[in-house]
């Protein structure tokens, strides 16, 4: 397989997440979950051209939703992670792409098309940024780093609890980050801008890419209660750089 192949492809979305016009074309499938035409377009797009290089390999994508995969190797992609971003032109938008292969992620690339950085990682061989290799924070303690966390819009019965859980991380940390796409707080760990992330309730397509990123950037990627994610599943991600990992999810 052909990895600079496959991130050029990745990169052809600029033009996709560039256009004003296709990004106010919006549907709602949820309480703050949208779509734009920009997500679709580049889903159909990737599904296409990955399908004609790759025809062995399944597509699972956002857009189509949660559904069960007869192969034990395929492709999971967020055309669009940070849709509400978008649509805002907020410019904090990322198209993260994943290859899963017998049970594990072997393959994760992820997008700024804003910033023109590219991070990728395969499972074994490290992560980059650019092409440069890239590492988790040095931090030891919280108290020495910043936090992102996500707000999980779309859950909204959550928000008493999950902002209980903030608070507990802000009053150990320097300060809590929010950017609105957990692809995008990933690979801010994996490159040590940020030493940890959480979310509950986030989809495969969320954090795949960015799970193996942290991983191969010497971090570790968990659910709350530290057991492995799944990726046939919904569930609550924390991510950080390792040495603080026992820390931040004691607080969570």
């Amino acid at each position: 397989m052909e990895l600079q192949e496959i991130i050029a492809l990745v990169k052809e979305t600029k033009a996709f997440v560039g256009n004003r016009e296709r990004a106010g074309h919006i549907k709602t499938k949820g309480r703050a979950d949208y779509v734009t035409q920009v997500d679709t377009d580049i889903q159909n797009f990737l599904a296409r051209e990955l399908g004609s290089r790759f025809p062995a390999i399944q597509f699972l994508g956002e857009e189509e939703g949660l559904h069960e995969m007869s192969g034990d190797t395929y492709w999971i992609l967020d055309p669009i992670d940070g849709t509400t971003n978008l649509i805002h032109d907020y410019q904090h938008s990322m198209v993260s792409l994943a290859l899963y292969e017998k049970g594990e992620i072997t393959l994760g690339i992820v997008y700024d098309p804003f910033r023109e950085e590219v991070y990728h990682a395969q499972k074994g061989k490290g992560s980059f940024l650019n092409g440069f290799p890239i590492h988790v924070s040095e931090a030891e303690t919280l108290s020495e780093t910043m936090i992102a966390a996500g707000t999980s819009p779309y859950d909204r019965e959550l928000a008493e609890e999950n902002f209980k859980r903030i608070r507990r991380v802000f009053d150990s940390t320097q300060d809590i980050r929010r950017t609105g796409t957990a692809a995008m707080d990933l690979v801010y760990v994996a490159c040590g801008r940020t030493g940890g992330f959480f979310e509950p309730r986030l989809s495969p397509w969320d954090f795949a890419a960015g799970m193996l990123l942290v991983n191969e950037a010497g971090g570790q990627v968990t659910d709350f209660a530290g057991k492995p994610l799944d990726f046939s599943k919904r569930g609550s991600v924390v991510a950080s750089n390792g040495k603080i990992h026992e820390e931040l999810r004691r607080l969570l």
